[in-house]
């Protein structure tokens, strides 16, 4: 959530990059929406797999699924890491 955020917060402020107190704010933000989803049982959906990162993981190369994820999502690298492990722990490729 918080890559289409930043990329709104550019698209709205004549494409300059978000400040690091923006940056704060925003993740800030997206940390109360997720203690709110949590609060309320809500599960945010995933995006599906692309194929290159189910691929990956079946050829047990778990660092270029994630590469893979986040190209394929935008998401940074711990996220990336997370949705990739539950992947892998759904599909049985642990």
């Amino acid at each position: 959530m918080l890559p289409l955020v930043l990329v709104l917060l550019v698209l709205a402020s004549g494409r300059r990059a978000p400040t690091e107190q923006q940056a704060r704010r925003l993740a800030a933000v997206e940390q109360k929406l997720d203690l709110i989803m949590v609060h309320l049982g809500i599960q945010a959906s995933e995006p599906d797999a692309p194929g290159a990162v189910l691929q990956e993981l079946r050829a047990g190369r778990k660092i270029q699924a994630i590469k893979a994820y986040r190209a394929a999502t935008g998401v940074g690298l711990k996220e990336a890491k997370d949705a990739v492990e539950l992947l892998a722990s759904q599909h049985g490729l642990e």
